[in-house]
């Protein structure tokens, strides 16, 4: 199933595509995208659902993000060895974890605000994942088990708040807009290899990122265990998953985006993201 959330920012509803790839409401089903219903059991209920009993969406309303009610936004640094080099950093022995605040949230197509005295935002295209089975201590060989579906996300980070100064990467992370989240939620068996998925980015038309999971140092199985060793996973926590090179800190000289620019990225089998840069008013 490909899961969505559709609607005014902060009044969407839940969704499926059906497959002519048209929008059906699940209102009439369950209540949103989010908590007990990505767990396996909520997700064997929908999977019950006549689809083409449900009702069709008119027009072309604003995609949400695809999970609602998320209670954890966990993210992996440097998770591809060609990327943790273009920025100048050892291939980590371990996975790196960090947080982005979930007021970051926004949909995929939504604009990226970048926030006052911004100098150095960057972009950053990762395949992320969505916990269904919540637990601790979760051991690799069932670690596929606990997760929901998988999405696109944009990691989109203010460098010079993320490295420079204090260098605190959740600072550089957590501006709002600065976490576009879909536009689906592809359930895990619609994704027999998370590890074989194209990955790419584009600002302007200019392809700056092209790379495929297979080039992960950790694999997302490992990720489950290793993350559940220091935290309890929940339903509806997103995990995503490093970036491949091609990263506007990497480049020489860096790049970064500037106000009018229009970021479209995407995964193999995962959809599409496409957001306009603009610039915090006052």
């Amino acid at each position: 199933m490909k899961l969505l959330r559709y609607g005014q920012r902060g009044q969407e509803k839940p969704g499926l595509l059906d497959g002519a790839n048209r929008i059906r409401d699940l209102s009439g089903v369950v209540d949103d995208i989010a908590g007990d219903v990505v767990t396996p059991a909520g997700l064997a209920r929908l999977a019950d659902v006549d689809v083409d009993g449900l009702p069709l969406v008119e027009g072309n309303p604003r995609i949400g993000p695809c999970i609602g009610g998320v209670g954890k936004f966990i993210c992996i640094g440097l998770n591809y060895s060609d990327h943790a080099a273009e920025s100048g950093l050892p291939v980590p022995e371990e996975p790196v974890i960090f947080m982005k605040a979930t007021s970051c949230i926004s949909g995929p197509n939504d604009p990226v605000v970048m926030p006052r005295g911004s100098e150095k935002t960057d972009w950053e295209v990762e395949l992320g994942f969505v916990i269904g089975e919540g637990g601790t201590y979760i051991p690799e060989s069932e670690a596929a088990n606990h997760i929901a579906g998988y999405c696109v996300v944009n990691d989109v980070s203010e460098r010079a708040f993320q490295i420079e100064g204090t260098g605190q990467w959740v600072k550089g992370k957590s501006a709002d807009t600065f976490g576009p989240v879909g536009p689906w939620l592809v359930t895990r068996d619609e994704v027999p290899d998370p590890q074989v998925l194209d990955i790419w980015l584009e600002v302007d038309g200019h392809r700056y990122q092209n790379g495929n999971t297979r080039t992960m140092i950790f694999n997302v199985f490992h990720l489950v265990s290793y993350v559940s060793r220091f935290m309890s996973l929940q339903p509806g926590d997103i995990i995503t998953t490093g970036t491949p090179p091609g990263v506007g800190l990497g480049l020489k000289p860096p790049t970064y985006l500037k106000a009018g620019q229009v970021m479209r990225l995407g995964i193999e089998g995962l959809g599409e993201q496409k957001q306009e840069v603009i610039a915090t008013e006052g």
